[in-house]
């Protein structure tokens, strides 16, 4: 069953939220070993919820939209008194006092939360290779990487671990490992949902979202987890998404344009299997009556660029509040400024350290103007471009990764190589626009591709329109 097949399934009584569950951690228990999708199974936690929902059932109460779906939720969202690592050394230990608003969103709709997946530390990385717990692994290939930074929730997803899985995405952290593992992974505007209890890498960049198996079960999660929140001071005044006529509206009509940026002509490293795939995407929309044609948003060349100070400088100033003394364990020290030291020292990781470093140049005297002043010129420069392209077309098309799901440890010696993976996602952060991947065939290994859906701010509602043709045009070709 898919995510929404189950919860009428459930009120139906042809089944019980304890044996959906049950399914799904057998499937954990014959594979987690060799896929490492969790830092944490919550296993007692899971069959106490899946319980309470049966006995709600049972007494004629609809628990909510996603009655006894298991949801995995990536590591670095606050879940009270269950461990919160963000798969850092320097979290060891930590369990929040209280939840993240989409967490008490996901339980308040009858979801059961099955575990927390692993991800690169602090959300920094596109492999889930800079884990302080191990790499995950590509349930599709097992040598290869699911995509980063939200590597263990695509990988959950993808493995039949759970139908739903949350991610965050800062730079392209749920696009990229969606499009690599094979599942639809979405990008909310920017304060379309709550970031209230998301540990936070760079502040203006970083958005919670859905995965999931398909395009249905992904806008069945976004509208539980949307609307206004007003603990989160950049949560936009607006209720929560409705999505459901989106799915049978189609494409008849719609303007939509190919990045030519990001489609090979004028970044380099784009596969051309990846590149076949997007002309039969386009195919298929024309096909469903849309007009599809190539056009330029010229500064996204430059978003990879202004991206690696403006993400690096945020998280110098986010990830500062870990010295040792108020949040996980530290190292002692004859002073307090050399048992700081020693504890982040101990506590990062090497790509962690390098952002760090990087983010604190770029923010210091004498380098502020020439570098993060002028990245925010053309992170303003990329938001009128999009502007300008979204007053001609509805919504704009591109591939979500320039490969399919390439060999563990490839691009661990080469970190800019690693960076480049998030070349075609970056300019949609730096906008706050709405954006999302759907698979649509496979390279000439055999693995699959995914072509990102990208759409203006607010207008979600569209952008699943393409994704659900995008979807069946694909179900189609197999």
């Amino acid at each position: 069953m898919n995510a929404r097949e189950i919860p009428s399934a459930i009120r139906n009584g042809e089944t019980t939220a304890k044996e959906v569950l049950e399914t799904h951690l057998e499937a954990i228990q014959n594979r987690e070993e060799e896929i490492h999708a969790f830092n944490l199974v919550m296993e007692e936690e899971a069959r106490n919820e899946a319980e309470r929902i049966d006995a709600l059932t049972a007494k004629g109460e609809d628990p909510g939209p996603l009655t006894g779906i298991p949801v995995a939720i990536k590591d670095n969202i606050c879940t009270q008194g269950v461990p919160t690592t963000c798969s850092s050394k320097i979290l060891d230990g930590w369990r929040p006092p209280y939840d993240a608003t989409i967490i008490e969103r996901l339980r308040d709709a009858g979801a059961v939360i099955v575990g927390k997946t692993n991800l690169d530390e602090f959300a920094m990385g596109a492999s889930t290779e800079n884990s302080a717990f191990g790499p995950t692994r590509n349930p599709l290939d097992t040598t290869r990487v699911p995509g980063g930074s939200s590597g263990g929730s695509a990988a959950a997803v993808a493995a039949g671990f759970a139908p739903l899985a949350i991610g965050s995405d800062t730079g392209g952290s749920i696009r990229q490992p969606a499009a690599l593992c094979g599942v639809v992974g979405v990008k909310p505007t920017y304060g379309r949902v709550s970031r209230y209890g998301l540990v936070a890498f760079a502040s203006s960049l970083d958005q919670i979202g859905p995965f999931a198996e398909t395009v249905a079960d992904a806008a069945l999660l976004l509208e539980v987890i949307s609307g206004h929140d007003p603990l989160d001071t950049t949560s936009i005044p607006e209720p929560s998404l409705d999505l459901s006529t989106a799915l049978t509206q189609g494409v008849e009509g719609l303007r939509i344009g190919v990045i030519d940026e990001l489609s090979g002509g004028a970044i380099e490293g784009i596969s051309d299997d990846v590149l076949g795939c997007l002309e039969e995407a386009v195919q298929a929309l024309t096909s469903a009556g849309a007009i599809v044609e190539r056009t330029s948003v010229p500064s996204t060349v430059y978003g990879l660029s202004a991206y690696y100070v403006i993400a690096p400088a945020e998280a110098s100033s986010n990830l500062a509040r870990y010295d040792g003394v108020r949040f996980g364990p530290r190292v002692d020290a004859k002073t307090t400024s050399e048992m700081m030291v020693a504890t982040r020292t101990a506590g990062f990781g090497d790509e962690v350290k390098r952002r760090i470093m990087l983010g604190t140049y770029a923010l210091s005297a004498g380098y502020y103007d020439a570098y993060y002043g002028k990245s925010q010129k053309v992170r303003t420069l990329i938001m009128n471009d999009f502007a300008s392209a979204y007053k001609k077309y509805d919504l704009l098309l591109s591939p979500t990764a320039p490969t399919t799901a390439f060999p563990l440890g490839d691009k661990t010696e080469d970190p800019l190589q690693m960076y480049l993976q998030d070349i075609c996602t970056i300019s949609s952060n730096l906008a706050g626009h709405p954006a999302m991947s759907v698979p649509f065939g496979k390279g000439t290994d055999g693995l699959p591709v995914g072509i990102q859906v990208l759409a203006s701010a607010m207008d979600e509602h569209t952008m699943f329109r393409a994704g659900a043709i995008l979807e069946a045009s694909n179900q189609g070709k197999s």
